[in-house]
């Protein structure tokens, strides 16, 4: 999820799945029969403890991790925080969340993350 605040979107340092050491945005898989907002609602507060708001369909990137014999197809919803206390509810995933400008985002990204940037997406513009 691009969850965005005060022109900038949240990152999540990744540790003990594929990825680990790579930055990502919080996020995580459908549950069945579950819809798209409330996915969004559940795993930012179950990963980061904030509320969300506004929430909407971003862009979808087709994502091969070859290592990992892994293909994902990523849909990136947009939202804007709504209240919360930013904290790492998940440490055995996440070693710890910052907020970043599109502009100065860290490095390694996560490759869904890397997809995302080589498309036309701006997560500010809507």
């Amino acid at each position: 999820m691009l969850l965005r605040r005060n022109g900038k979107i949240l990152l999540g340092k990744r540790r003990g799945s594929h990825g680990e050491g790579d930055w990502a945005l919080p996020g995580g898989h459908l549950e069945f029969q579950e819809e798209l907002e409330a996915c969004v609602r559940r795993e930012v507060q179950e990963e980061t403890n904030l509320a969300v708001t506004n929430i909407h369909v971003g862009a979808i990137t087709n994502d091969i991790f070859e290592h990992e014999e892994r293909h994902y197809v990523t849909i990136f919803m947009v939202c804007d925080y709504a209240g919360g206390d930013l904290k790492t509810m998940e440490p055995h995933k996440c070693e710890e969340w910052r907020w970043f400008g599109w502009d100065e985002l860290p490095r390694p990204l996560f490759l869904p993350c890397e997809n995302l940037l080589k498309t036309d997406f701006a997560p500010f513009a809507s």
